[in-house]
């Protein structure tokens, strides 16, 4: 009878042999080699089998005799990639793409490690992804940069998120600047989100209520955030031929002449709004209950009927009292108020204060704007023309907003979205095309595991595969994945 057994070195190491024995008690050991790690130890214990399994089959192992380790042919980060490529292909991108590889890699190398272009071949390398030369990766980039390949990709988005005339959409814009001075017409100085003076260029996102991103689009440095808006909706709009969704965005997006386009083409929406005078819903209110400070979450309702203000459907106001966002109101106000009175004093100089008031040479404390800035503390405006409106929804779809947030966070920073290395407009349109379908991968991963991209990146990318050469046999060995990891695997895939 034969069987395999290990035995612990004097070195260290792990000898696997094969021991033959008879009745009589004798014993003959068969050395097989030494192994020094896990994936060593496996592929010697998988020789050993097969030898005996095999019988008078013969291995060489003279290989190992001379170096004490096997050849390793190739080695993968198989966890990793085969989740992120299964979601590609879940969100139909292999499909809309034609099977680009090249784009795939790109898209994948950017979750991975968001780095330049060049060096994405890098990280395709340590992956163990055989992928394109980078004069072929160049040659493909106008491609991406085609409308209609990113059309592709959101239409995909779109069937993903199940669209219909009572989808969410949230819109809302962001800028990204360039280490240059020089503008050049798309790359222009404009107002920016993060306080440069560089040249900029603007980016709108639009996403489903979980902020699943369903398009996005370049505009000039200098362009207006409130002219980004209707661009955006009509192309997505005209791309899924729908004849309504419902926008929501923020009141910074909002123009007059933004919520009569809106109207004028006839979209549902929900948005923040500005309080520039004191309604006469909070006044009256204020009145009736002279020294009272509202109760949490006290909602006062406005209605104005078609045709009123211009109207051409029902609108509805909703002024929402929230005792934090008047906590958090009225001591800044307190802090500016006495700002200004050291600047009124003389002893600090005039900044920008919005209660300082200015006349020739006289300043004072604009008291009657100290008084209304503290009776709106607290309030917030909702409007919405959708039919049959209730607070509850209305003012709960708005605060759905800080989800685009998170999405933009994540393309900044999970995936650098910024385009150091881009300097033409077709260059920095195929960037944001590839962060565009590395963002809508990265949300679902998010949503199935309950990971952050990043741990997930991070804990995954641990896990390899390889392939091990031993006597001219090809052995596969893995790394055991911990039980965490494997339930992240399961949920990605969908139960499976």
């Amino acid at each position: 009878m034969a069987f395999v057994r290990t035995v612990k070195t004097a070195s260290g190491a792990t000898a696997v042999q094969i021991v033959h024995s008879n009745r009589r008690g004798a014993r003959d050991i068969e050395h097989i080699g030494s192994a020094h790690n896990e994936q060593e130890l496996a592929a010697l214990k998988a020789a050993a089998a097969e030898r005996l399994a095999a019988g008078q089959q013969q291995l060489d192992f003279g290989m190992l005799a001379g170096s004490g380790s096997l050849p390793i042919t190739s080695s993968r980060m198989a966890v990793l990639w085969d989740c992120l490529d299964l979601v590609y292909t879940q969100l139909g991108f292999g499909v809309k793409t034609n099977g680009d590889s090249v784009f795939r890699d790109l898209v994948l190398a950017r979750i991975i490690e968001p780095t330049s272009k060049l060096d994405s071949l890098r990280v395709l390398g340590e992956v163990g992804v055989d992928t394109a030369s980078y004069a072929t990766l160049k040659r493909r980039l106008p491609t991406y940069a085609a409308p209609g390949w990113r059309a592709e990709l959101a239409a995909a988005c779109a069937a993903h998120a199940h669209l219909g005339p009572a989808t969410l959409c949230l819109y809302d814009v962001t800028t990204l600047y360039f280490e240059t001075d020089k503008a050049d017409g798309f790359r222009e100085p404009g107002f920016s989100k993060e306080r440069r003076l560089e040249p900029q260029i603007t980016v709108g996102l639009l996403t489903d209520a979980t902020g699943f991103p369903l398009m996005v689009q370049a505009f000039e440095g200098n362009k207006a955030e409130t002219a980004t808006m209707l661009p955006t909706l009509r192309s997505f709009m005209a791309a899924h031929e729908l004849a309504d969704v419902t926008v929501v965005a923020d009141a910074g997006m909002i123009s007059d002449a933004n919520k009569k386009a809106l109207e004028a083409a006839g979209l549902s929406f929900i948005l923040g709004e500005k309080i520039p005078t004191i309604p006469y819903l909070i006044d009256k209110w204020h009145r009736d209950n002279p020294d009272s400070t509202p109760p949490d979450g006290l909602v006062l309702t406005q209605p104005y009927p078609a045709g009123s203000k211009n109207k051409r459907r029902d609108h509805v106001v909703y002024y929402q009292y929230r005792a934090d966002r008047a906590r958090r109101s009225l001591r800044g106000i307190g802090e500016q108020i006495a700002k200004a009175e050291k600047a009124v004093a003389g002893k600090l100089p005039i900044k920008r204060n919005r209660f300082v008031k200015v006349t020739g040479e006289d300043r004072s404390i604009n008291r009657d704007l100290e008084a209304k800035a503290r009776m709106l503390a607290g309030w917030k405006a909702y409007a919405t023309n959708i039919v049959a409106p209730t607070p509850e929804f209305v003012i709960g779809s708005y605060h759905q907003l800080w989800r685009i947030e998170k999405s933009f966070r994540m393309s900044k920073s999970d995936l650098a979205a910024r385009p150091i290395f881009h300097h033409t407009r077709d260059s920095i349109d195929a960037h944001l095309t590839i962060v565009f379908a590395a963002l809508a991968i990265t949300r679902v991963i998010e949503a199935r595991s309950g990971w952050s991209i990043k741990k997930f990146v991070t804990t995954a990318r641990r896990y390899r595969a390889i392939t091990i050469n031993a006597g001219g046999h090809n052995i596969n060995a893995a790394d055991p994945i911990p039980d965490d990891l494997q339930q992240v695997i399961t949920a990605i895939r969908g139960g499976h």
